[in-house]
């Protein structure tokens, strides 16, 4: 599951982007200034980055700069009402790595969005094998021991998420947040259930496990 950041300083167009995102699959994590937005950055594994020009605190080319010198490769798509030669310069000289202008074209965001997590590599890694066990995003199955396990889809995300990462340690509420949204009517006690349900379907396999990290959350363990 790949994890996108918004920052925009208008409330509608933040909900309008997560709507677009989150019904193709991404994880939407969503900022109201350049500030708020850096920190979302640094505290959270964000795939690309979507990022208004005109904002308070910090503005889109500002926040870019900064990216840029701590020598972070994030893909940043830039949105802009501006068209003028010297503004896409200007993004591109500080590090943007494609525009967008409004008002916003859904479609050929998402095409964008896609063209950049490609040039990132990052679209290659929708398949996570461990050993014989291959977990396909795209599909939404485990295949391993020799049969193919379709899961429900947020069921899949949580496992796909923590295999991502293994080792990582994530809460409870981070895990709610990431693949349920922050405006789900859902408590963390989902995230607990869910996690019992993965471990009861994959209790025989060797290949890996979800380990609960005691006052802190759960980590998966790849054991080949």
């Amino acid at each position: 599951m790949f994890s996108i950041l918004v920052a925009d300083d208008d409330k509608n167009t933040r909900k309008l982007m997560r709507a677009v995102l989150e019904r193709e699959n991404y994880t939407v994590i969503t900022a109201e200034n350049g500030e708020d937005a850096l920190e979302k950055i640094q505290s959270n594994h964000v795939d690309l980055a979507i990022l208004d020009i005109m904002m308070p605190k910090m503005d889109g080319y500002e926040l870019t700069k900064t990216l840029r010198e701590s020598d972070s490769n994030l893909p940043i798509l830039m949105v802009t009402a501006k068209q003028l030669p010297d503004d896409r310069r200007k993004g591109f000289i500080v590090g943007t790595d494609d525009y967008i202008t409004k008002p916003i074209d859904e479609q050929e965001m998402l095409l964008r969005i896609k063209a950049l997590l490609r040039r990132a590599k990052i679209a290659n890694e929708r398949k996570i094998v461990i050993g014989d066990v291959v977990v396909d995003y795209d599909a939404l199955t485990v295949t391993g021991h020799g049969e193919t396990y379709e899961l429900p889809p947020k069921e899949f995300m949580l496992l796909y998420k923590l295999l991502s990462y293994p080792g990582k340690i994530f809460t409870r509420i981070q895990l709610m947040d990431e693949i349920w949204g922050m405006d789900s009517d859902s408590g963390w006690e989902t995230v607990t259930v869910h996690i019992g349900r993965l471990r009861k379907r994959f209790e025989n396999f060797d290949e890996f496990s979800i380990e609960s990290v005691r006052g802190l959350g759960y980590k998966a363990v790849r054991k080949v």
